[in-house]
């Protein structure tokens, strides 16, 4: 801290002395937690020497009030045309024209201004910008104070008013130390009193110009370096600055801030300057009580990837060693990569990345065999597919204990090629991420996955996104179903289906009695539904509404259904050809203007980084898609949606509602179109012997619907859209929305 620092022995500093201005800044920043700055007048060459520790500063968690004064006075004018070098030609700087300011700067200026605008953006600055009225003047210098918990320094610096001077930024300094007497302390006290004068506004002789627009263009011209990159950045212009300098004193500093960033730098952090939230610290803590096991039952788009990698990174902190060490997995090579992306965002690092795609085995066992004998930090991403192999569980035992176990996707721990593995794993730490935990027609997977966990409903911890859409995680959403109808050739196999069906239906239970003819004919039956001919006119005519009203179908998603369908021949022939269901919807939603620009997103893709920063950036308008997406990766931008495609697993249409509604700055509402099919009650009636069967499935459709319906802006649309369904099947759609509220 500040008093520790070996402060120049007269607190004197002066530029090609022994103790140089830069060398106090360079401690002073380094070493306190606040910083008040006054530049008496601005310029590029008045910053010059603050332009190094500022990266160190923001990393200790620093806090600034600066004070600017916009441009050069007169006096300071004056002074500059006194110059001996009578070709200087000055230019008046105004801050209120950032992109010309930038103009004027070297790359230590600029690395002052992008720390600014870092400092702007977490909020850790206060700036005020001045202009001495008319006739009056403030000082020329620029002063200042450093503080951390307990001691203060108080400094006054001035150039030399020369135009070499001001180029070469020859500069003289005095400090004063709050622990070294009593006139030390006055002065601190009177510089402090005379920077809260002008801060609060209270100095008559001053203008006060507005400061919102400047802060935004400072962050639009200089922001977007994390601090990682500052440190790195400030590193790199501390080497350059050092390679010139004969100080043997300050090249010694300059060695201690660059092995100190060199350590800040292989350290893991939080990636948000703000720190987790408070439920990520609910989270846990809640994880911390249950024996460092448990479920993380949250919403898709609420951050379960962050939440337990916070968990990894508290567990870093509190460790002797200072290793980290973490077994993930995920359900997709797309995952692989994302997970790692994530985790590189904590700074964590040695990845061994387990895959089909990856050579993972000697890098695994050497890893292994270090970690016996020395602390070594790893992260091991697999997929559950390569972590059922034996060369994946033959390693298993050799993990250190504390290695924390992280399952993405959850509910694949329960799928029967996993859960009878289980067994296998000694880890104790160990976190479930799930939107949707729940195995779905599968109580013994459940089971498993509950008891693997130590965990059950409500879970450890809980995040639904009703929560997530109060509280603004998500955004907020318009829901329109549309009925769409089948085919008469569809209505009638659907029906005969539907007979054969009859025969297995069990009225005391609802469902069918286990038999393969029925699962068969139930598979054959949704398999209409699903690729139901009329969805793809339905959806056309969605998309084209809302070309025409809008002049643009950009950030539009489309699910659309799997598999083939025929179609005739373009020679209009009879004869048919097969063709895969999305290649027929991307050829339609072409055709609707020249001007779109519709991709596909479709497993096995090499470009689809690529794809979606260009769907972001509007380059790409309409994506279409299976159910690759439906596991953790995110959509960029996906403000429209048409969902033509269920099975009617919750967990699928819960995750792709997800996807819509993560937040985008220029994002605050999502729309959602749905496209259901239902019987046609034309068709049937009271008597009919498929009526409780039909009555079944229009149910659990309309629990599907209103899962959607029930947190978005206008639920009684839906209500109306399913009025009369409702009415024929005797079904009450208030009690259904009811039910379900809450329960995602």
């Amino acid at each position: 801290m500040l008093k520790e620092v070996n402060w120049s022995a007269d607190r004197s500093y002066r530029t090609n002395s022994e103790n140089e201005p830069i060398q106090f800044y360079l401690d002073g920043l380094c070493n306190s937690l606040n910083f008040d700055l006054l530049l008496g007048y601005f310029s590029s060459a008045a910053i010059n020497v603050l332009s190094l520790g500022f990266a160190s500063f923001i990393h200790n968690g620093g806090t600034m009030r600066v004070i600017f004064n916009n441009i050069l006075s007169k006096s300071d004018k004056d002074a500059v045309s006194m110059a001996s070098e009578p070709d200087y030609e000055y230019n008046e700087i105004d801050l209120r024209d950032i992109k010309e300011l930038r103009k004027t700067l070297n790359e230590y200026n600029d690395h002052f201004f992008q720390c600014l605008a870092y400092l702007i953006s977490i909020k850790r600055i206060q700036i005020k910008i001045i202009k001495p009225k008319l006739g009056n003047g403030i000082a020329h210098f620029k002063s200042g104070i450093f503080s951390d918990e307990y001691n203060t320094i108080g400094f006054k610096a001035s150039c030399n008013f020369t135009a070499y001077g001001l180029i070469e930024n020859l500069e003289e300094l005095d400090a004063f130390l709050s622990w070294e007497n009593s006139r030390s302390t006055k002065m601190i006290n009177r510089q402090t009193n005379d920077f809260n004068q002008i801060f609060n506004e209270l100095d008559t002789n001053i203008e006060y110009l507005d400061v919102k627009n400047v802060e935004i263009a400072i962050q639009s011209e200089f922001g977007g370096k994390t601090e990682q990159e500052l440190l790195i950045q400030e590193k790199e212009l501390l080497i350059k600055k050092g390679q010139f300098l004969k100080n043997a004193s300050l090249k010694k500093t300059i060695d201690r801030i660059n092995n100190k960033i060199d350590e800040i730098s292989s350290l893991p952090k939080f990636p948000y300057a703000s720190g987790p939230r408070e439920y990520q610290k609910d989270a846990y803590g809640n994880w911390v009580k249950n024996n460092y096991q448990g479920i993380f039952a949250m919403a898709t788009g609420t951050g379960k990837t962050i939440t337990s990698l916070n968990c990894l990174f508290e567990e870093f902190n509190k460790s002797e060693s200072k290793t980290y060490h973490a077994l993930i997995l995920v359900p997709t090579l797309i995952l692989v990569e994302q997970w790692e992306n994530e985790c590189k965002q904590f700074n964590f690092q040695d990845f061994i990345l387990v895959s089909s795609k990856t050579n993972w085995e000697s890098e695994l066992a050497t890893t292994l065999s270090i970690s016996k004998r020395t602390p070594t930090s790893f992260i091991i991403i697999a997929t559950y597919a390569s972590f059922v192999k034996n060369k994946f569980q033959n390693a298993l035992i050799d993990l250190p204990s504390d290695t924390i176990l992280i399952a993405d996707e959850a509910h694949n721990i329960g799928s029967p090629n996993i859960s009878k593995l289980l067994s296998k794993i000694q880890l104790e730490k160990r976190i479930g991420l799930s939107a949707t935990p729940k195995r779905n027609y599968d109580e013994i997977g459940s089971d498993a996955m509950s008891n693997f966990f130590n965990d059950k409903p409500p879970f450890t911890y809980s995040f639904s996104m009703e929560r997530a859409i109060d509280e603004g995680i998500l955004c907020k959403y318009y829901y329109y179903p549309h009925i769409v109808q089948l085919t008469n050739e569809e209505l009638q196999e659907y029906i005969e289906i539907s007979k054969k069906l009859a025969r297995f239906f069990n009225i005391n239970t609802g469902d069918f009695d286990g038999n393969d003819i029925a699962e068969m004919l139930l598979l054959k039956r949704k398999r209409i539904l699903h690729k139901a001919e009329n969805k793809l006119g339905k959806a056309i005519s969605i998309l084209k509404n809302k070309y025409e009203i809008e002049g643009s179908l950009n950030y539009s998603f489309i699910y659309v259904p799997e598999g083939s369908v025929t179609e005739e021949s373009e020679n209009g022939f009879s004869d048919e050809e097969s063709i895969k269901i999305i290649n027929q919807y991307t050829r339609e939603i072409g055709r609707i203007d020249s001007k779109i620009r519709v991709n596909q997103f479709v497993s096995g893709m090499t470009d689809r980084n690529q794809i979606l920063n260009q769907f972001k950036s509007g380059k790409i308008n309409v994506l279409a898609s299976m159910k690759c997406l439906d596991e953790g990766v995110d959509i960029p931008r996906a403000e429209f949606a048409i969902f033509c495609s269920s099975t009617g697993n919750p967990r699928q249409f819960i995750q792709r509602r997800g996807r819509i509604l993560r937040k985008h700055p220029q994002k605050d509402i999502a729309i959602i179109h749905d496209l259901v099919v239902v019987p046609d009650i034309f068709f049937s009636n009271r008597d009919s012997e498929t009526f409780k069967l039909e009555r079944t499935m229009v149910e659990k459709e309309i629990e599907r619907v209103m899962y959607f319906a029930t947190l978005a802006i206008n639920p009684h649309e839906t209500e109306e859209v399913f009025n009369e369904i409702c009415e024929h099947y005797e079904l009450n759609i208030y009690t259904i929305g009811n039910k379900l509220r809450g329960n995602d």
